[in-house]
């Protein structure tokens, strides 16, 4: 669509947010474009506006004698309108113009350089990548946008993400994960959180922030300095180290309040959860508190960096009130959230698998006392396929929103249609790895999950 059509489509109000914030940043770089859009838009208001006035002209006009006085009165009051239309059109035009340029010279202090797959919601500022950013907020629902300060400084935003910027040399994370790379320029560049704020001595580094896991501060390269909320002391933080605020990764620190029922899956399906009679849990390779049968996240990962990060997810289902002989489709439903742990840019597209137990003998684990080391069942680099059956795979793109993942298969469906299976358990297993031993550990909600669903 070219400018022109834009700003006809504009006048008539047809014009997609979409295209209407694309359309200004185009007014905005082309000076010729904004003074035919001013003129377009003044015309347009005053026809509106005067539309009544138009009428009734024209009906004298038809209505009028041919006579030449009656002209001449005719000719006189259209000159006196035109004037005051001409007036009344300089006046418009400044203001307009005044409008539109304001963005031009209120202060800018950084750029959107890079955006990938985006999805913005309830964002104050332009999202239209190459858009010069004023102090506001973003909200990134998908995908990843880098952010180049004016200080040097740049900020890549983790969907889902929201964020302020206050200056060239400060921003503020409300919720999510981003990744800043500090030059040398932007020494001193700050990023809080609502109980942390977070300051570059020069250096590369990240930080999450979760309703539910707290905030968590990882320093790639160099150093940072961390202020936490009440204490005085500020902590230095070095490459290859971090820091965790708040409650633990996955502890829940807010009762569950899901007084609803789960939503219906539609019509002739029956919603099955692990919260209905069921278990669910995740175990962490060298993790010895164990207890993670209570978080209220069932943590994933797969990684070749650093091994004592291996985490899979064990979910189990009672059938029992199911007419399993009527079975004619399944489904397995997810609900990603954030882990506060590791960062979206440092893996690729993820790729998962669903596997079934086969195994009768341990069906019957406990949440309460789950551990790595005691489930090796479980936990083996080499799925066996004598006690396991591989049911589905599924992808979770970088950036994902926190959204439900749905899986459906034949093998899924013929599973649970075997004969004695009034109790399942099936495993996840993440089989893509990542490019940095902080790599993001993905998470869907359990039954202990606050307020998202199991």
């Amino acid at each position: 669509m070219n400018p022109e059509e834009s700003i006809d489509l504009s006048l008539e109000g047809r014009l997609s947010p979409e295209d209407w914030e694309a359309l200004q940043q185009e007014l905005l770089r082309d000076p010729d474009l904004l003074a035919k859009y001013v003129e377009q838009r003044w015309t347009h208001a005053q026809l509106l506006s005067d539309r009544k006035f138009l009428s009734e002209l024209a009906e004298e006009n038809r209505s009028a004698a041919p006579a030449q006085a009656s002209s001449s009165s005719w000719r006189a009051k259209t000159a006196t309108s035109l004037i005051g239309w001409a007036v009344a059109a300089a006046v418009a035009l400044f203001a307009i113009v005044l409008s539109l340029q304001k963005p031009e010279i209120s202060p800018t202090v950084a750029t959107l350089i890079e955006t990938k797959d985006c999805r913005w919601e309830g964002s104050g500022l332009p999202t239209v990548e190459g858009a010069r950013l004023s102090p506001g907020s973003l909200a990134l629902a998908e995908g990843m946008a880098t952010i180049r300060f004016d200080s040097g400084a740049t900020v890549t935003l983790e969907a889902p993400t929201s964020m302020e910027i206050d200056s060239d040399m400060r921003c503020r994370l409300l919720d999510g994960s981003v990744v800043a790379d500090v030059p040398e320029s932007a020494h001193g560049f700050t990023i809080d959180t609502e109980k942390l704020e977070v300051i570059d001595l020069g250096t590369r580094f990240g930080v999450t922030s979760s309703e539910v896991g707290g905030s968590h501060v990882f320093v790639f390269d160099g150093e940072v300095k961390v202020h936490e909320e009440d204490s005085e002391k500020a902590k230095h933080v070095f490459g290859g180290k971090s820091l965790h605020f708040g409650p633990a990764p996955g502890e829940p620190d807010s009762e569950i309040n899901r007084a609803d029922p789960l939503p219906s899956p539609g019509r002739d399906w029956i919603a099955v959860s692990t919260a209905d009679g069921g278990k669910d849990a995740y175990l962490r390779r060298g993790d010895g508190s164990g207890q993670t049968g209570s978080h209220p996240l069932l943590m994933v990962k797969h990684t070749d960096l650093a091994a004592s990060n291996e985490r899979r997810a064990l979910l189990g289902f009672n059938l029992r009130k199911l007419d399993r002989s009527r079975i004619a489709e399944a489904k397995l439903s997810l609900k990603i959230e954030p882990s506060g742990l590791g960062f979206s840019s440092l893996v690729p597209d993820s790729e998962f698998a669903i596997y079934g137990v086969l195994d009768p003998a341990i069906q019957n684990w406990q949440e309460s006392s789950i551990l790595w080391d005691t489930m090796q069942e479980f936990t083996a680099d080499e799925i066996d396929p004598a006690r396991f059956e591989r049911l589905a795979s599924f992808r979770i793109p970088r950036g994902s929103s926190h959204s439900n993942v749905e899986i459906q298969s034949e093998e899924l469906t013929a599973f649970l249609l075997q004969p004695n299976r009034n109790r399942v358990t099936l495993m996840i297993v993440r089989e893509s790895g990542e490019w940095n031993n902080q790599g993001l550990v993905h998470a869907f909600a359990s039954k202990e999950h606050p307020s998202a669903p199991a």
